[in-house]
């Protein structure tokens, strides 16, 4: 039994594992940035919700998510199969994952009201399936490997990929969309809810093959050590858990700074930079468009995975995450004076590529720091709810999904921003994109970097819940 856990972990320690695990989040986070930068987009101009129905549809299926997450974890937790816990999750949802991405983007020919029903279903269901495949892969992270600081390179290696096939969707959906126009022999610059559709079936094909892969290329190694598996423990000690509620909610104010900048985008270019826009060029020009824009920050936001590692070492997580909050406050700021001037779109893809290293460079501190909590809680209240607090990741992230695409469409709906076609917005409106689009992310990043300052879980503090583990687990 030693052996073969020894062989395990080495076959963890190896480059193909670190690769294969990120390859999930390169399968969640093309569904997610879609999701994130043009499904409130896609319900109000090609769906045909209004902006007050798509607002209330992305705020209260938050309801159900709220259940559907710890419930993930709970059941996670008490998984037990050949391939582990977590594992089997990716092999048994891949496919349902894909087949709810696209009926997400299908747009039914029914009535308003039957129309808004299927938006609805649709919606919770893919959040659900989403739950069910995220929240053990999240989960997956406690048991790969013991060590705190390897625990980062593998999140560092899973936000690398996450980024780039964030980058892959972002730079080629529009260009995808386009395609399928040509091939039905339609106008190019169309928003054709088919077209759409098409586009949503190869990138779901996509997505449930690397997660196949990510089930193949990878094994759990951490065998737990609870003293009780009873429901009411863990959710007790979750419950009691205050460096859980202390990262909850930092998290949660970040997912929002990253989901207000996406949804807004979309509305962003096609009314305050408007159509045609162009970065020059010493040889010519470059279109300058939300996609692009976006794509350009996932190869940032790779940049700034890669420097993690490095950087945790020498100042910590905490500290990382707390200097980083700051500096993405004070860049959104300078974002909002940036004028719609060819020399001004140069300046917003600078702050764009800045900002997103700075989040590149956040984003695996927060599963590492799950991963540290999951540690903690099984030391102190001798229960092991790994899965458990994963979920609170992944409804963290839903949550700020949510609420962060939920409030951009309120504030536009009560402005009077008007999606009509070709429609001309007032100068009120304009400002209060452009306001969105900065001032808002700096004021959430600021609330996060109060949640986080009171985190109690610093380097030296792991290192000592580790040795204590190893005892314990042998």
């Amino acid at each position: 039994m030693k052996l073969q856990t020894l062989r395990n972990n080495l076959r963890n320690s190896s480059l193909a594992a670190k690769v294969g695990y990120g390859l999930g989040d390169m399968s969640s986070s093309m569904f997610w940035k879609v999701f994130a930068a043009y499904l409130p987009f896609f319900y109000s101009t090609i769906f045909g919700l209004s902006l007050v129905d798509a607002t209330f549809l992305m705020l209260l299926t938050r309801v159900w998510d709220a259940v559907s997450d710890p419930m993930m974890g709970v059941i996670a937790d008490r998984t037990s199969t050949r391939w582990g816990k977590y594992r089997p999750y990716l092999l048994w949802c891949a496919l349902p994952f894909a087949v709810c991405g696209v009926l997400l983007f299908t747009t039914p020919d029914a009535a308003y009201e039957w129309k808004r029903i299927w938006a609805y279903a649709t919606y919770i269901l893919m959040m659900t399936v989403y739950t069910a495949i995220n929240v053990p892969y999240g989960a997956m992270l406690g048991v790969m490997t013991n060590d705190s600081d390897e625990k980062t390179v593998f999140s560092s290696f899973r936000m690398f990929f996450a980024y780039g096939g964030s980058f892959i969707v972002l730079a080629g959906w529009e260009p995808l969309c386009r395609m399928f126009n040509r091939l039905r022999g339609l106008d190019v610059a169309v928003n054709d809810s088919a077209s759409w559709q098409y586009a949503m079936i190869v990138v779901a094909v996509c997505c449930a093959v690397l997660f196949l892969l990510t089930f193949a290329l990878t094994r759990e190694t951490v065998k737990t050590a609870p003293k009780t598996s009873s429901v009411a423990s863990d959710l007790g000690s979750l419950f009691r858990n205050a460096p859980w509620w202390i990262l909850l909610g930092g998290v949660l104010f970040f997912n929002f700074f990253n989901a207000v900048r996406y949804t807004v985008g979309p509305f962003f270019f096609a009314s305050v930079v408007g159509e045609g826009a162009a970065l020059p060029l010493f040889s010519g020009e470059l279109l300058f468009y939300a996609g692009i824009f976006f794509a350009v920050g996932e190869v940032a936001n790779m940049a700034g995975v890669s420097m993690t590692p490095a950087i945790t070492r020498r100042a910590g997580k905490k500290s990382t995450f707390i200097v980083s909050l700051a500096v993405l406050a004070v860049l959104s700021v300078a974002f909002f004076f940036v004028p719609c001037t060819p020399a001004g779109y140069w300046g917003m893809m600078l702050l764009q590529v800045v900002i997103s290293v700075v989040t590149g460079i956040v984003a695996p501190l927060v599963w590492s720091m799950y991963a540290d909590i999951a540690d903690y809680a099984e030391l102190k209240f001798e229960t092991v709810s790994t899965g458990l607090i994963f979920s609170s990741s992944s409804m963290a992230q839903k949550f700020g999904g949510a609420v962060g695409g939920s409030a951009v469409t309120a504030i536009l709906a009560a402005v009077g921003y008007n999606t009509a076609a070709d429609a001309v917005q007032s100068e009120s409106a304009l400002m209060w994109v452009r306001a969105v689009m900065g001032l808002l992310p700096a004021a959430v990043a600021l609330l996060s970097l109060l949640f986080v300052s009171f985190y109690p879980l610093t380097s030296q503090r792991m290192k000592k819940i580790r040795d204590e583990l190893m005892i314990k687990r042998v």
